[in-house]
């Protein structure tokens, strides 16, 4: 090619990619100002109105998000990119120390979602309903808001999947599938495409076609929960499942700007399977992973109980198992895209000031960690700790950590005192923490407690026998220890004792249970659990 050829071609493809630019622009601000024309009229809201809540829950994440990075000892996390969770940190208040009260989707979000913990609620497994115990009467969070005048509408995951039902909403919508052979979105269907760098070990002979969550499983000793998957795209990102979730919450803010509202988005990712665009992927080589540190001793004094490395998660070579651990990151940056276009969305459409904004998760997820654990029910930090940030619609505190110790059975007193609220009928099990909201370094709760049943031996909490042959885990979290009991449920055998020290051990790696030195540390933590979350409440607590 003749340098006028190459001038001429250069100079094409520099107009072209800015028509395309201005394209983008011009259908960006096009679709912003249809969504303007056909929506409600803004409510205008003074210091005295009820404000609106954007509630936004994500599935399976941990603390690997950018503000949250250099508060921790893993430098598996150390790649992720969260710039738009970093900016809500930034204009909001982050929260150091927030746990889960259990490590689990549906326990968790029955907690949460009643303001009880799960020995109220009855709620331990995947499998139950969660109204079972507290029955059909109890308000959850987003009715009480709806009987003092809210619209509320969720979107995607924010119960349990086919437990969606156990709340009520003005209006309640699924994420579309991206399975040609259901209308909404479950997790385990894999696209027939991977642009991913390493693949996972259930590609096989006529994965190119796709893959149905009965075709993962027909090829492990599996029934639940997946095995190692992840597929990177051609997807747009608008249109994966999560995208549809984010356009829609967009879509209920613009129908209800006249109103005060609590619009709830249930995240799906960073769930299994890892399946997204190549372009998140693409942020996350595999090469740059840094695997967990795995100390010769780690494992040896833990219960059985408290770790299980599965067969087939060993089976990956160390590039795969760094490739598993880029593309959660991947799913994780995917999140934060579509966090992002609903905090656009507040703006476009003038709801920002008026909007209180909650982002959290309903528990961690372990990444090779403690020789080779993945997903969650486990009682380390990787499991029960989760991110929280809230953004007041004045600005208030904005860009302060708080090191208090904050649950998420918190969330329900909280909000209903940021929108003012009174209590519901039933007792919460919670406490407020608004005044952290105002007063970020406050004296606060002692402890959070949190709990998990575990099958010695299966990867699932879910049998039939876990009533004949599971353990009860129960863990009282203070600012520098975690103290666990692994609890028979048939009385039987002996209760298993884990105690770390957070401050010299972040990783978990020695349990101290059986140090002299540690014995009055062990008995003093055993009398707290036992006498519950009521005897750790923080100061001039209503509870």
């Amino acid at each position: 090619m003749n340098r006028v050829s190459k001038l001429t071609t250069l100079v094409w493809a520099l107009l072209t990619a800015v028509l395309c630019v201005s394209s983008f622009a011009q259908t960006t601000d096009r679709t912003v100002r249809f969504l303007l024309e056909t929506a409600a009229p803004l409510r205008e809201v003074q210091d005295e109105d009820p404000p609106n809540v954007l509630f936004i829950i994500v599935d399976d994440l941990n603390t690997a998000l950018g503000s949250y990075i250099g508060s921790g000892a893993r430098p598996h996390y150390a790649t992720a990119s969260t710039p738009n969770l970093d900016r809500l940190a930034a204009q909001g208040i982050r929260f150091e120390n927030a746990f889960v009260q259990n490590p689990l989707c549906n326990p968790s979000r029955a907690s949460l979602l009643s303001g009880l913990r799960p020995n109220t609620v009855d709620v331990h497994t995947t499998g139950t309903w969660p109204r079972h115990k507290i029955g059909d009467e109890l308000r959850m969070l987003p009715e009480h808001f709806h009987d003092h005048g809210y619209f509320t509408g969720r979107v995607g995951k924010v119960g349990h999947n086919s437990f969606e039902g156990a709340v009520n909403w003005d209006e309640s919508k699924f994420a579309l599938s991206r399975d040609p052979a259901q209308l909404f979105h479950t997790p385990g269907y894999l696209p027939g495409d991977d642009l991913s760098q390493v693949r996972d070990n259930t590609w096989k002979e006529g994965s190119e076609n796709g893959m149905s969550r009965r075709d993962i499983f027909a090829g492990s000793s599996r029934t639940l929960s997946l095995p190692l998957t992840w597929r990177a795209t051609r997807e747009s990102p608008p249109m994966t499942p999560d995208g549809t979730t984010a356009t829609r919450i967009i879509q209920l803010m613009a129908e209800n700007r006249d109103k005060p509202f609590f619009l709830a988005a249930g995240l799906h990712k960073p769930h299994q399977p890892w399946v997204g665009p190549v372009e998140f992927f693409d942020q996350h080589p595999a090469e740059n992973i840094v695997l967990p540190p795995i100390p010769a001793s780690d494992g040896s004094d833990s219960p059985a109980p408290s770790t299980l490395v599965l067969e087939d998660d060993a089976a990956h070579s160390e590039l795969q198992k760094k490739q598993a651990i880029a593309a959660y990151h991947a799913m994780v940056t995917m999140a934060d895209h579509h966090v992002g276009r609903m905090l656009k969305g507040l703006e476009d459409l003038g709801l920002a000031d008026s909007t209180i904004v909650v982002f959290t998760s309903d528990h961690g997820f372990q990444l090779n960690e403690h020789g080779g654990l993945w997903r969650k029910q486990f009682q380390f930090d990787e499991s029960i700790r989760v991110p929280l940030i809230v953004r007041l619609p004045d600005g208030r505190g904005a860009g302060s950590v708080s090191e208090g110790i904050v649950e998420l059975v918190d969330l329900y007193p909280t909000l209903i005192d940021l929108a003012s609220l009174p209590n519901p009928a039933h007792d919460l099990e919670g406490s407020s923490f608004e005044p952290l909201l105002d007063d970020p370094g406050s004296p606060w709760k002692s402890a959070a407690f949190s709990q998990s049943r575990r099958m010695v031996g299966s990867g699932s909490t879910n049998s039939p026998l876990i009533n004949e042959e599971g353990y009860d885990g129960q863990s009282i979290r203070t600012a520098r220890y975690r103290y666990t009991q692994w609890i028979p449920l048939n009385g039987e055998r002996d209760t298993l004792v884990e105690l770390y020290d957070l401050e010299q051990d972040p990783m978990e790696y020695t349990n101290l249970k059986d140090d002299p030195a540690h014995a009055d540390l062990v008995a003093e933590l055993s009398a707290r659990l036992d006498r519950g979350w009521q005897g750790e409440l923080p100061p001039s607590s209503g509870n």
